[in-house]
């Protein structure tokens, strides 16, 4: 309860979650459990739009919303994707969060984590050595 009363990366602080619930309504979820809403008039508006918030299940990462979503609380999609479904190419990888710092970030031969030893390339580096 003291981290939702007074933080905010670890999801909706009491404030926002109460602003929400007064003057929004639920919208949809993505796969992620992230939550979307969006409000009822322009009341709290900056320029004539709806405004439309998120809610980050867990630690709050704006990598972890889906590139739909991204759209639609950006106004670049109208209709949000529980709607109308972007469509997505057979190409396409599917979204995922940022993993640094994570224990699935990307971790090269030759990094820390891994004892600091690469196999030689054939033009490596020959450091310089007073004689």
């Amino acid at each position: 309860m003291f981290k939702q009363i007074f933080t905010w990366w670890n999801g909706a602080t009491l404030g926002a979650l109460n602003t929400i619930k007064k003057r929004a309504v639920f919208v949809g979820e993505d796969s992620y459990g992230n939550r979307y809403f969006e409000a009822k008039d322009t009341r709290d508006s900056y320029d004539g739009r709806l405004r439309r918030w998120v809610t980050y299940k867990g630690y709050a990462e704006a990598s972890k919303v889906p590139s739909e979503w991204h759209g639609w609380l950006h106004y670049t999609f109208d209709e949000p994707p529980t709607k109308e479904p972007m469509l997505t190419h057979a190409w396409e990888k599917p979204h995922l969060p940022n993993l640094t710092g994570t224990p699935y970030a990307h971790r090269p031969a030759g990094s820390i984590v891994h004892a600091g030893e690469r196999a030689r390339a054939a033009a490596d580096y020959q450091p310089w050595s007073p004689e």
